[in-house]
């Protein structure tokens, strides 16, 4: 297993850094206030626009697709590094247009989508002219079990019919926002509850898509992208836009989320790296009880700790990608469940420990430090809550090893 970063992942990385310390951090909170003053909050900082296009033309785009048709042909591990970086910031994977939820539904659409969706849907989300969103989460259902999803696609001739509500829909408050992928139920009496589901493209401007209210994590909107509630009702669109075909909704899930769920990982671990350099400037600075807070014993232990569980967190997650690269994304599965629980806790507790350093600070829109752990709590239900993954992993686990013990006594 070698870690070692490559020639090309190197200069990426280099060029990614150089990007974020020049053109992007020291204008970070500028950014912000742009939004929290604007007139339309939900409209894109003039700023993020101007750095996208000069991200784009510095061939800095479209990093996460391991088909070199769609941009540099990087798998899982050559990502990682580069995704650690753009956790650095909140606004600098959309700049390098490798944001979540496009990411994934660029994946579903390069994996699954029709000549005709990819050229209507996934080359202007490749360009960064659209933004996307996928609606699979419901309120009235435990959505992280997705056979429990009630939302109903019925057929109607050459079209089908959507009816139900989702929330929690990111980046689908962003006017730019223009399609959704909508996971509902075909055939909701099939006695196979994985094949009960499909996937089928939403324009947003179709009739019956009401987008309710602008949902708020930790009472924040989170503008201008936002997470949307969204009833559908009665809304109808051509049969061509079903992805891969009627029941398959669970399998592009599954091919969808794996990847997307590692992605997250990354970012957090640059956003947890970010807070222990940020720590250890402020131990040095700042002046306590007439001594600098890196002189006292729980400042330095917190500071050896976050940095021990950032690097487990790190090479957990090279490992992850790893072995997705060399078996597949079901092969790894127990990786992926394990670092899903692994590195949004760690970041937690690192940028706990770094808010708790700043004092006041750290908690104010000033520092990026409050921002940056509302992300990661909200991930430790993104794309499956901690205990779904725990439940699997430990079912997993005990299967294995308790066969592993079995066949060992049998030989004795």
């Amino acid at each position: 297993m070698n870690f070692e970063y490559s020639e090309k992942v190197m200069r990426l990385r280099n060029e990614i850094e150089d990007f974020l310390e020049e053109h992007l951090l020291p204008y970070e909170h500028e950014i912000a206030e742009s939004i929290e003053t604007a007139e339309d909050r939900w409209k894109t900082p003039d700023r993020v626009e101007q750095l996208k296009a000069l991200a784009k033309s510095k061939g800095l785009w479209n990093f996460f697709l391991p088909d070199s048709k769609y941009g540099y042909g990087l798998n899982n591990l050559e990502y990682a590094p580069l995704a650690e970086l753009m956790g650095r910031s909140r606004f600098a994977s959309e700049i390098f247009n490798c944001s979540a939820p496009d990411t994934g539904n660029m994946e579903v659409l390069v994996r699954y989508g029709t000549e005709e969706q990819k050229e209507r849907w996934l080359n202007p989300l490749l360009a960064g002219e659209i933004r996307s969103g996928f609606a699979m989460t419901e309120p009235n259902v435990a959505s992280s079990d997705a056979t429990n999803i009630e939302t109903r696609i019925d057929s109607d001739g050459d079209n089908y019919v959507i009816n139900g509500r989702k929330w929690y829909i990111s980046g689908a408050c962003d006017p730019r926002c223009k399609i959704l992928i909508v996971m509902g139920k075909t055939d909701p009496d099939n006695p196979n509850r994985h094949l009960q589901q499909s996937q089928i493209l939403v324009p947003m401007d179709t009739p019956g898509v009401q987008v309710v209210r602008a949902m708020k994590v930790f009472g924040n909107d989170d503008a201008p992208e936002g997470h949307a509630e969204i009833v559908f009702k009665n809304v109808r669109v051509p049969k061509e836009n079903i992805i891969l075909g009627e029941g398959r909704g669970f399998e592009i899930a599954q091919g969808r989320l794996g990847p997307g769920r590692i992605h997250h990982c990354m970012r957090l671990v640059g956003a947890a790296q970010r807070a222990l350099e940020m720590m250890c400037v402020r131990a040095e600075q700042r002046v306590a009880f007439g001594k600098p807070l890196s002189k006292q014993g729980s400042v330095r232990e917190d500071i050896a700790k976050s940095y021990c569980e950032i690097e487990q967190a790190r090479l957990l997650t090279l490992k992850a990608a790893d072995k997705m690269d060399r078996y597949g994304n079901k092969a790894a599965k127990d990786l992926i469940s394990m670092i899903k629980i692994v590195a949004p806790q760690m970041a937690c507790t690192v940028l706990d420990r770094a808010m708790q350093l700043h004092g006041a600070a750290g908690l104010s829109q000033d520092l990026p430090l409050a921002e940056a752990y509302q992300m990661a709590r909200a991930i430790r239900l993104a794309d499956g809550p901690d205990q779904v993954h725990m439940m699997q992993l430990g079912r997993g686990l005990a299967k294995g090893y308790s066969a592993m013990v079995l066949q060992k006594m049998r030989r004795r």
